[in-house]
């Protein structure tokens, strides 16, 4: 994939000019698009030469950064392909990020323009607000009228090469603070192919593919992977602004869709609602995702007629592991074997190379003379951690797990302090510098906790300055405190007070043995806080138990702000359990 992404688009416009590329399904409840929207690739490179002259009479070029807050409206798609016609990164923003965070990233990646939606102007003024530097701002609906004028020159002479800076994508880092991920158009445009190319049940076919994907295009799945895999062979990428249940088999069906995206909050949603027609009428020949909860992989495949692929991705690396061949190993974590061009590593923490079937991190290259091929450019402003990342010759991915004789990779555990919540990456240090900053905290861990349903919870210790602070109230500030400074979904959804954390003789604390090796922290004593509920309820689940800890007024005004009808019940250890339905959907 020696081309720019603009040349690649081009090419299949010229091929597949009458083809479908973009599409939204009809939903009278959304803010846009309500009736459905649909373009085909030659009226779609049409808006995207707009919307290329519009940047380019701004001053607009290689060089420069815009951040995008378009959510999941089509409008993004368009305008991350004009944007890198002229050598522009896309930098995604995402729309649940406080004030604070989006500060830090339009700081970071030095912004020249931020793209948005009328509905998140003031978190953007807010964010705008904490940072040194005046970025012209532009709602999406004024763009016809031009952008405002570049502040600055194109910082790059040149042509748009392969190696240019694609998109700029903000990961969750062990330190705290997200890393900017640079991806370039050669990154993209292999993501594609490869996603393309993966065969067995993923074998797609040129001009007929409609992949349904209600994952964020801020995220590499959907704005990248599935993306560019359509791009590439003439498909249609079907965009619903987020997961909902109950009308998803009605999308589906309506949008003809073949292929479908999945998280593994997905399989047990759709498996609680209600048997309907739709749900065996569909066109859909596989689904493709991570995390399914093995005990439902097999009955979701009996149920709706459709086999499921467990995958394994990261922002860092273009291609992906997948388990897209009969026999499947379905219900076990398996993940799919190396192949030409993604070689695998398992090492212990010497980065030794570990026997079969023995637990290790997982480890990545294109190959030994070129290890880096195709992979993330490396982390904006942070070389020091991209030759960490890339130690030995090998990307570090921070995953344990365990291969088998015969190659087959079975994913056990995340190495590094992530927590993955809902499909949200939550790096545990910012989390805990976010608790460490009250005054009342004298330590905290936070970690990761299973859950059935949204695969990990975010689970803090804390050790308190004062002892009479072990309280209900306390918990619920320290709270309060995570959910105005972060985004919602990185806020504990657990609890627990503790006299003291083990360290090492550096005074490094260990969290493995907080709880030992057997043990499980949620038979701690401590406080369940509903924000997975809560990050529920924002991705359109319309059914929810949430049990409250300090943001009672917030969740409810979520749930009504969303048209449900609220029932408050006792809860057994809890201060309340708030039981809602969306109205619609």
């Amino acid at each position: 994939m020696n081309k720019t992404t603009d040349a690649a688009f081009r090419e299949t416009v010229a091929r597949h000019g009458d083809r479908p590329f973009l599409c939204v399904p009809s939903d009278p409840a959304r803010g846009y698009h309500q009736d459905g929207y649909e373009i085909d690739y030659a009226n779609a490179a049409g808006a995207v030469d707009e919307l290329i002259a519009r940047y380019r009479d701004a001053g607009y070029g290689h060089g420069h950064r815009v951040a995008v807050a378009l959510e999941n409206r089509p409008e993004h798609c368009l305008h991350k392909l004009a944007l890198n016609a002229l050598g522009i990164s896309c930098v995604p923003i995402n729309p649940d990020y406080r004030p604070a965070e989006i500060a830090y990233l339009l700081d970071h990646c030095e912004a020249d323009l931020i793209l948005h939606l009328d509905s998140n102007a003031d978190s953007l003024r807010a964010a705008m607000s904490e940072i040194s530097r005046d970025v012209p701002m532009i709602e999406a609906s004024k763009f016809a009228d031009g952008p405002p004028a570049a502040k600055r020159p194109a910082p790059i002479a040149g042509p748009v090469t392969p190696q240019s800076e694609a998109s700029l994508l903000y990961t969750s880092g062990t330190t705290g603070r997200p890393k900017g991920c640079i991806l370039s158009h050669q990154y993209e445009l292999m993501s594609g192919a490869w996603y393309a190319d993966l065969g067995g049940l993923m074998a797609l076919e040129p001009g007929a593919e409609r992949v349904y994907n209600p994952l964020p295009l801020y995220h590499v799945n959907s704005g990248i992977l599935s993306f560019f895999g359509m791009l590439l062979t003439g498909g249609c990428q079907i965009q619903p602004d987020r997961f909902h249940p109950r009308s998803w088999w009605r999308q589906v069906c309506e949008t003809e869709a073949t292929l479908v995206h999945y998280l593994g909050v997905v399989a047990p949603m759709l498996l609680n609602q209600p048997p309907n027609d739709l749900e065996r009428a569909h066109s859909v020949r596989v689904g493709f995702g991570a995390g399914v909860e093995p005990g439902l992989h097999v009955l979701f495949e009996e149920r709706f007629g459709f086999p499921l692929v467990e995958v394994w991705g990261m922002t860092e690396m273009v291609r992906v592991l997948a388990d897209n061949h009969e026999p499947r190993q379905r219900g076990s974590h398996a993940m799919g074997r190396p192949q030409v061009g993604l070689e695998v590593r398992v090492v212990d923490d010497n980065d030794q190379e570990v026997p079969p079937d023995t637990v290790g991190e997982m480890t990545l290259r294109y190959s030994e003379e070129t290890p880096r091929f195709g992979a993330f450019s490396g982390y904006l402003k942070d070389d020091p951690a991209t030759e960490e990342a890339w130690r030995g010759g090998w990307l570090h991915t921070g995953d344990s797990v365990r291969q088998a004789a015969d190659g087959m990779l079975y994913f056990v555990d995340r190495k590094k302090h992530i927590i993955r919540r809902s499909g949200e990456n939550i790096a545990a240090a910012e989390v805990e510098a976010t608790l460490q900053a009250h005054d009342g905290v004298a330590q905290v861990a936070v970690l990761a906790t299973p859950d059935g349903t949204r695969e990990e919870e975010v689970f803090a210790c804390v050790v308190a300055v004062n002892e009479s602070d072990r309280t209900e109230t306390f918990a619920r500030e320290l709270f309060d405190l995570c959910f105005e400074r972060l985004a919602y979904f990185k806020a504990p959804g657990w609890l627990t007070f503790v006299d003291d954390l083990p360290k090492t003789g550096s005074q490094k604390i260990q969290k493995h043995r907080i709880f030992g090796a057997d043990g499980d922290p949620r038979d701690a004593a401590g406080f369940r806080i509903g924000v997975g509920a809560q990050h529920d309820l924002a991705h359109g689940v319309e059914r929810v138990e949430l049990i409250v800890g300090a943001h009672d007024v917030a969740a409810l005004a979520l749930v009504k702000g969303a048209g449900a009808d609220i029932g408050v019940l006792a809860g057994e250890g809890c201060s309340h359990v708030i039981y809602g339905e969306l109205a619609g959907g």
